[in-house]
């Protein structure tokens, strides 16, 4: 009996001994069996990770263009700006030297229209008083008239006897221009009646200066000197809307006269 178990054990350990590499051989075919489909899921689970970050670089690739697209775009309209700016404040600065320019030329040209004024007015006092000085020879026959058409407008009564320019109905002769009459008429501008052409008209004395006629429609003060209008200085002036004529001796008393060309 006991031979026989002996027997049984060793083959029963013979048996296992041989099944033990069988088993352990279809283990590792199994296992090769099974590696390549781990793997391949492997592969599977790391395509969408490689994919992933093919496009995350995709993107990135794109956006760069972009981005410089857009820098560039900003870059464009800021030097436009900058050039408008620079364009509208060299405008300006052009604008203003060339007004402050015609300002001076401006002033310029009046200063020289009042000195030439101012030297017209000299020249024309110089002459007045070489007229003055210097009296032109007339006729025994022309003074006879100037002074019998003077002392024919007279007045003994002159507070009844004259009418201003108001009284008379206004003034209807001829105006001088503002800027010649005060270039050449007025308180500043005197002169005397002797030696100046001279006319009767209607009965009336008259006498041109500057280039116009004066007209008397006044008598004259009964109080005033007999040779008034050949030694007297005297000025034309508008007040009361009219003309009259001022002797510088008499200043309170003006005599209407009337101005044609």
């Amino acid at each position: 009996m006991k031979l026989v178990g002996a027997i049984s054990t060793a083959v029963l350990s013979l048996l296992l001994g041989l099944a033990a590499p069988a088993y352990a051989q279809q283990e590792q075919r199994g296992e090769k069996q099974n590696h390549p489909d781990q793997q391949q899921s492997k592969q599977e689970q790391a395509k969408p990770e490689q994919q992933h970050a093919q496009q995350q670089r995709q993107p990135a690739q794109k956006q760069e263009p972009q981005q410089h697209a857009q820098q560039q775009q900003r870059q464009d309209r800021n030097n436009q700006q900058q050039h408008a700016q620079q364009q509208q404040r060299q405008d300006r600065n052009n604008q203003q030297q060339h007004a402050q320019q015609q300002q001076r030329q401006d002033r310029n040209n009046q200063q020289h229209a009042q000195q030439q004024q101012r030297q017209d007015r000299n020249n024309q006092q110089h002459a007045q008083q070489q007229r003055g000085n210097q009296r032109p020879q007339r006729t025994q026959q022309q003074q006879h008239v100037q002074q019998a058409a003077w002392q024919q407008h007279r007045s003994q009564r002159w507070d009844s006897d004259h009418r201003n320019w108001q009284q008379r109905g206004g003034y209807n002769g001829y105006r001088i221009p503002d800027e010649r009459f005060r270039g050449y008429f007025g308180q500043d501008h005197g002169f005397r009646i002797y030696g100046l052409p001279f006319l009767v008209v209607g009965g009336y004395p008259r006498f041109q200066y500057n280039g116009y006629w004066f007209s008397m429609v006044d008598p004259w003060p009964g109080y005033w000197a007999n040779d008034w209008y050949d030694t007297d200085d005297v000025y034309v002036t508008y007040v009361d809307n009219g003309y009259y004529l001022f002797d510088r001796r008499y200043p309170n008393v003006g005599i209407a006269i009337s101005i044609s060309m």
